[in-house]
């Protein structure tokens, strides 16, 4: 048992800024001293937490969860192998979702969500709460293997239904001691052994080049998977992840690789401006619009945009996009920091947002109607949790009114109504797009429909790996 957290003096906040506070996360990572610096700059916390050396990992989690953040609006957890290189001050301002998770450029395996999470007070206290023992017997090696992911995932149920993602300019990865690369992707190996796990990380291997730091995960992969069966108990399990990181800096010391000096900005601009289509800031991208009805696959299409570069807001239940929403008129606060709108929220205002984004791309995900309306109707009178926050049940129940009396006619489920208006709403889209085809995309998702179509349509090359089920 070791480690501390410890709080530095002073108050970086903007004067009519949230009160904002930042964890910084470290195990002593060649990154720390920038990523600290640079969290500061781009976050402007009102307070920075240092929890540095705590190990295990749920004991670092439970001690994270446990800090005092008096009245804070959120939280910003940073993980000390992220360079946040982009301000993420006006959304923090703007944003009062329970919990969004923040994109990031992973050095081995491309644009992925993880070291940088965006969590409100609330949802901390909740985490605090969680009971991880009692929920461990169905959730295997959840708690072991992820511990901060798995109470989050309890906590967030009464708060919020989804994960909100969000990207930004933020380096995860790069720069790293060879012995942390070795802990890390020894313990990532054992992360991925499920079917789309093993998926992603095959893909990521294929992609990796020859320099030492893929040779080093390399290594750790294949280390992990010689000693680590697959049938490993819970305690050897335990026993191997508390002992990786001595075993890494064995195994490294043991390859002989030269020292890397300590780390300067000046390397970091280096590296980015070498590689400025990869690791600068996205380019101007047009908005990009679901249009198709919940039940389409809509949600596999949001986690596929957010693997091409768009990211959307997926159901945004702030005030002001409820309002927007009321008014019908477009104009939604949620498109000043994502990339589009999915659902009600855009198939209701599509008139209007089309005019307001000339450039924009649209997006119909279909289904077979008897398959549809099969979901719909198991989903008609799915709400929150009774102990959901108020606002929090409110705004879903406002969403879902308006969802079910502008767009399907009427409050009750009625299958011979739905499926005319399952007709009537894509004649309606396409109708539009009648004199601009090239503009709107038909997708069927259900019926195997992913990359070959849809990268296109964007302009993007097909990734590597197989299309995202949600």
């Amino acid at each position: 048992m070791t480690g501390a957290i410890r709080i530095l003096p002073g108050d970086w906040s903007p004067p009519a800024g949230r009160p904002v506070e930042l964890v910084l996360r470290t195990v002593g990572e060649r990154t720390t001293r920038l990523a600290l610096g640079l969290a500061i700059r781009h976050i402007r916390p009102r307070r920075v937490h240092i929890a540095k050396n705590i190990r295990p990992l749920a004991r670092a989690v439970d001690r994270q969860v446990h800090i005092d953040h008096g009245d804070a609006s959120h939280i910003v957890h940073v993980d000390a192998d992220c360079l946040i290189l982009e301000d993420m001050r006006p959304f923090l301002d703007a944003n009062d979702l329970a919990y969004v998770d923040c994109f990031v450029h992973d050095r081995f395996r491309g644009r992925v969500h993880c070291g940088v999470h965006i969590t409100r007070a609330d949802l901390v206290r909740a985490m605090r709460e969680v009971d991880v023992g009692a929920e461990s017997p169905a959730a295997g090696r959840g708690p072991m293997l992820r511990p901060e992911a798995f109470r989050r995932h309890l906590a967030r149920r009464g708060l919020q239904p989804d994960v909100q993602l969000k990207g930004f300019h933020i380096l995860h990865d790069h720069f790293q001691h060879y012995h942390d690369l070795f802990a890390k992707y020894a313990l990532r190996e054992v992360r991925s052994r499920t079917e789309s796990g093993r998926a992603v990380l095959e893909s990521a291997l294929l992609r990796w080049g020859d320099d030492l730091d893929f040779a080093v995960a390399r290594r750790a992969i294949l280390h992990s998977r010689s000693v680590v069966p697959a049938d490993v108990t819970p305690h050897a399990l335990g026993r191997y992840l508390d002992g990786l990181p001595e075993l890494a800096a064995r195994v490294v010391g043991e390859l002989r690789l030269p020292d890397r000096p300590r780390l300067t900005m000046a390397e970091v601009r280096k590296t980015v401006a070498c590689a400025p289509q990869t690791l600068g800031r996205a380019a101007d991208r047009p908005k990009v619009f679901s249009l198709g009805l919940p039940g389409t696959a809509t949600r596999t299409l949001v986690e596929a945009l957010h693997g091409l570069g768009f990211d959307l807001a997926h159901y945004p239940l702030g005030a002001a996009d409820l309002a927007a929403l009321r008014r019908r008129d477009g104009d939604f606060p949620a498109l000043r920091h994502y990339d589009g709108l999915t659902s009600v929220f855009a198939l209701a205002s599509l008139t209007e947002l089309d005019a307001q984004h000339p450039g924009a791309r649209f997006v119909v995900t279909v289904r077979e109607t008897e398959s549809w309306l099969r979901v719909v109707e198991r989903l008609w009178n799915t709400g929150w949790p009774p102990g959901a926050p108020t606002a929090e049940r409110a705004a879903h129940r406002e969403a879902a009114y308006l969802f079910r009396t502008r767009i399907c006619g009427g409050e009750t489920f009625d299958r011979v109504r739905m499926a005319r208006v399952y007709e009537e709403q894509l004649i309606r889209v396409q109708n539009h797009f009648a004199r601009r085809p090239r503009d709107l995309l038909t997708l069927d998702i259900c019926a195997g429909e992913g990359w070959e179509k849809l990268a296109p349509f964007l302009g993007r090359p097909i990734p590597p790996g197989p299309f995202p089920r949600v």
